[in-house]
């Protein structure tokens, strides 16, 4: 049974671990642990069993497995490779034991009976193990699309990624902002720990300020237990805000307090707890025009925009859709037990063609219902049109006819706006651009498009 030394000083100083896993028989031995480890401030989850290990740290990665020493060689594997460092704990002192499990890939080992300073130590050592320090790797490469505009938005992702500095990431709805704040996760050093996400808009204002920063039991009519907020669950990770724009002004206010002194207060408690949380935030909303309206605080607005990103609509970037279109209908084949299924070129170039309101989302949900009404390999332009309003090019050798496309007349319109602003602004690309209400880019895509010089 482990003695009871509850000065916990020294496991609470083993900041480099904060939860900690403990796996094996459920005895005074490790509900002893647990409670040290408890008052020392850890999170502490225990399992009893190795099966379903390696699904629970999946889902809640941890920072070291404590675990009975016929189990802890049995789980360095479990995960792939993924395993965290993991602690043996054996009845007694065995050199031979411990040396077996140490060849086996175990981090260290303790025996019984336990204190506080074994414990600390054990827990010092494996917050250096090497692979707890994943090397930052490129951008993810769900980032489909090769046009200027992706390959800009990837390079300043790659400049980004190691840094703490906080992201504001700027977009229409449906372009992939979740997206781009996972590709900067999963960039930097902190990609081996958790990426938490909440949609500030999806939760009511009264709920939304347990969800971030948490409460203790009693604070409330149905806190019946202590609770931790996202921001603890993001501790060591990054945490994103999506329509951070959404959030009350009361709410904001709490929100800068966490990011200017890296510490937040659960409701109802007396004490604020420190956190090491990378945050990213997203807003369709031009939030400059919401400070001017009372309905932003400008100084969180000024803490949130120390990097922007703005991510292009996809009628600015039409040069990625066929690109995008091939990698959703491969996906969803897959996903639906379908086999090889491809698009011609003729519906690919329809597609290009649209304005696509709702962005990448509504592309992807367009595909993925043609696929799914689909019954053959190939998805044509006919198909295609049937399931969406996308009108098939009018055959050119009969004139009246070809008189009656819409494609060819919005093609011969934007040409002649296009020519009309650049003469208007005397060759300005940039003031062409602003008269006819497109993104300089997308004016020098069609520019090539159509001949203009």
């Amino acid at each position: 049974m482990l003695p009871w030394r509850l000065v916990t000083s020294g496991i609470a100083a083993a900041t480099g671990v904060q939860r900690v896993l403990l796996l094996g028989p459920d005895d005074d031995a490790r509900r002893a642990l647990h409670l040290m480890l408890d008052r020392a401030g850890k999170q502490v989850a225990a399992m009893t069993e190795i099966d379903g290990v390696a699904r629970y740290l999946a889902a809640n990665p941890c920072d070291a497995v404590i675990a009975a020493g016929d189990l802890a060689a049995q789980l360095v594997g479990v995960a792939n490779g993924n395993t965290p460092p993991v602690i043996a704990v054996l009845q007694q002192r065995d050199v031979g034991a411990s040396n077996a499990l140490l060849a086996a890939g175990v981090d260290d080992v303790m025996a019984e009976p336990l204190d506080e300073l074994g414990v600390s130590l054990a827990l010092r050592h494996v917050a250096t193990v090497v692979r707890k320090i994943p090397a930052a790797g490129p951008a993810t490469s769900t980032l489909i699309g090769d046009g200027a505009a992706m390959l800009e938005l990837r390079a300043v992702i790659e400049r980004i990624a190691i840094p703490k500095t906080t992201v504001l990431i700027l977009g229409e709805s449906g372009t992939g902002k979740e997206l781009v704040a996972r590709a900067i996760h999963d960039a930097s050093l902190r990609r081996g720990r958790r990426f938490v996400a909440i949609n500030c808009a999806a939760i009511p204002a009264t709920l939304l300020e347990s969800e971030l920063f948490g409460h203790v039991k009693g604070a409330f009519t149905d806190a019946s237990r202590d609770k931790p907020g996202l921001f603890e669950d993001a501790d060591g990770g990054t945490l994103f805000l999506d329509e951070v724009g959404e959030m009350p002004m009361p709410l904001q206010s709490k929100l800068l307090r966490a990011l200017q002194e890296g510490e937040v207060r659960p409701i109802g408690g007396s004490a604020s707890i420190k956190v090491d949380v990378r945050l990213i935030a997203a807003t369709l909303r031009d939030l400059r025009a919401e400070v001017e309206a009372g309905r932003f605080r400008e100084d969180l607005f000024y803490r949130l925009n120390v990097v922007p990103i703005a991510i292009p609509p996809l009628r600015d970037r039409p040069e990625d859709i066929p690109q995008l279109a091939k990698f959703f209908v491969a996906r969803h084949a897959q996903r639906h037990g379908r086999g090889t299924v491809e698009l011609t070129d003729e519906a690919l170039e329809a597609l290009a063609e649209q304005p696509w309101a709702g962005n990448v989302r509504e592309l992807e949900n367009v595909l993925e219902r043609a696929l799914v009404l689909s019954d053959g390999p190939v998805i044509d332009l006919t198909f295609l049109g049937s399931v969406m309003n996308v009108r098939a090019a009018a055959p050119p050798a009969d004139t009246e006819l070809a008189e009656l496309s819409i494609k060819t007349a919005t093609r011969e319109l934007e040409a002649t706006l296009i020519a009309r602003a650049l003469g208007v602004t005397q060759g300005n690309r940039t003031n062409a651009a602003k008269l006819l209400e497109i993104s300089h880019r997308a004016l020098l895509y069609k520019m090539k498009e159509y001949g203009i010089s």
